[in-house]
């Protein structure tokens, strides 16, 4: 017959957990995982890729100009 006020534990724990929400350090978070503050690499991955913006005026061709002779 105790099951009901375990349960009753567990469900108010949970809740307790589920919606406290501490205020987070985020500086402290990052020194505790060893992250560089000062890294000096591109944030976006992509940002290593060549630039084609050159090629693209070059080589693109709408089809309604070949019509234009």
């Amino acid at each position: 017959m105790g099951r009901g006020r375990a349960k009753a534990k567990q469900i108010k724990v949970a809740r307790k957990l589920k919606y406290y929400s501490p205020d987070t350090d985020l500086n402290r978070l990052q020194q505790e995982l060893g992250a560089d503050a000062h890294k000096s690499g591109p944030s976006d991955p992509y940002d290593d890729e060549p630039d084609y913006s050159a090629y693209a005026d070059k080589y693109n061709v709408d089809d309604d100009d070949e019509d234009e002779d």
